[in-house]
């Protein structure tokens, strides 16, 4: 049995365990936006040194989507940890994409998908369109 270190930080088995939900919450995430006519062009894509969650393209319009997943609200909602870094991490995550796709130039946005899911195993996902601008 893994003992829980007093300071809050999880062992092997409990990064394992989160990284595990982070990946079904991208892939739920994919999943909703697809239902919702979005095509995705991108998962987990690297640009520059930043990592974007989802790429997609909405009409003309090309969504760079930041996915966050919670077990619980102990921390806080999950668009709450999108905060201004990570804002502005994503912005020159998606400039520096965007600066290899030149084809996919045309109106950008910023979106956050927000997954939960509880101790039942019951998912909710909120998309919040245009969660921020490139100025936030």
């Amino acid at each position: 049995m893994q003992r829980r270190d007093p300071s809050g930080a999880e062992g092997a088995s409990g990064e394992s365990s989160r990284r595990a939900l982070g990946i079904e919450g991208e892939a739920r995430a994919a999943a909703h936006l697809e239902m919702r006519g979005y095509r995705i062009l991108a998962r987990n894509a690297r640009a520059g040194r930043v990592e974007i969650d989802l790429v997609a393209l909405r009409g003309r319009t090309l969504v760079f989507v930041e996915v966050k997943t919670r077990r619980s609200r102990s921390a806080g909602a999950p668009e709450e940890a999108v905060d201004f870094r990570k804002r502005e991490r994503l912005v020159q995550g998606a400039a520096a994409w965007l600066a290899t796709h030149p084809r996919r130039a045309g109106p950008v946005r910023f979106d956050v998908v927000a997954c939960e899911r509880d101790a039942a195993g019951r998912w909710s996902i909120r998309h919040l369109e245009a969660a921020f601008d490139a100025g936030d």
